[in-house]
């Protein structure tokens, strides 16, 4: 194929637009947090189970703090009970039911205020573990939504940079001979399309050629389209090819 020198150095623009449409769409679908952010999802689901497990502890030792509570009012009202029938019994025999009675029921309070007061201090480092773990939570998330509004600022930059390339390529490419860029196409569809032969080195594979490949380059008429030998890009010649 031939084709004029100035053609094929806008296939040098138009392979350095591909890379830069590359390179965005990568970025794009790539953000650096994107690692990040899919980590803190899955440390969330371990806290939140680790929450969700606190919580139930919490609500057990409320339960059993209220159960507590209840049972005291029970004693309280027994013992009620129990003094004014005392206060008003003149059998002695039933007096000293009444009184061995309200010993027992003093020796339940005592009992069930002792409980309790376990109970609430097993409750205030519940309340500290679920305050610690809601804490550690809202840490992540807070990470984690500064860092996705990072990743949608990364998205939104590399979409527009990809548009604008696509652009580009579109005014640059139109000005190229149709099977010029179809050869370039092709080959770009499996590698780099087009690159410079800098130095007797191949900027696409960064290969330096053989004395043989660039005498063959060198015998080449300035129009002729040729292609490195290594990686089969279309090689753009210039003054500074080393030729």
């Amino acid at each position: 194929m031939n084709a004029s020198p100035a053609d094929q150095h806008r296939l040098l623009e138009v392979a350095e637009l591909d890379g830069r449409i590359r390179r965005a769409e990568h970025a794009r679908k790539n953000p650096p947090q994107a690692g990040r952010i899919q980590e803190l999802l899955s440390q969330r689901q371990v806290l939140s189970h680790e929450l969700a497990t606190r919580l139930g502890a919490r609500d057990d030792l409320r339960a059993e703090i209220a159960r507590i509570e209840s049972d005291v009012a029970i004693v309280d009202a027994r013992s009620a009970r129990d003094s004014g029938r005392l206060a008003s019994s003149s059998n002695a025999k039933e007096a000293q039911g009444l009184e061995s009675e309200l010993q027992a029921l003093a020796r339940r309070k005592s009992d069930l205020e002792d409980a309790e007061l376990d109970a609430m201090d097993r409750l205030e480092q519940a309340d500290a573990a679920v305050a610690e773990q809601e804490a550690a939570i809202a840490a992540m998330n807070a990470e984690g939504a500064e860092l996705s509004a990072e990743a949608k600022r990364i998205v939104a930059e590399a979409t527009a940079a990809a548009e604008a390339g696509l652009r580009d390529r579109a005014a640059v490419a139109g000005a190229i001979p149709a099977d010029l860029l179809a050869l370039y196409d092709r080959i770009a569809a499996r590698g780099t399309g087009a690159a410079a032969l800098l130095r007797r080195t191949c900027e696409g594979c960064r290969m330096v050629l053989s004395g043989n490949d660039l005498n063959r380059i060198r015998a080449a008429a300035p129009d002729a389209v040729v292609t490195c030998p290594e990686c089969g890009c279309i090689l753009v010649r210039s003054e500074e090819s080393g030729l």
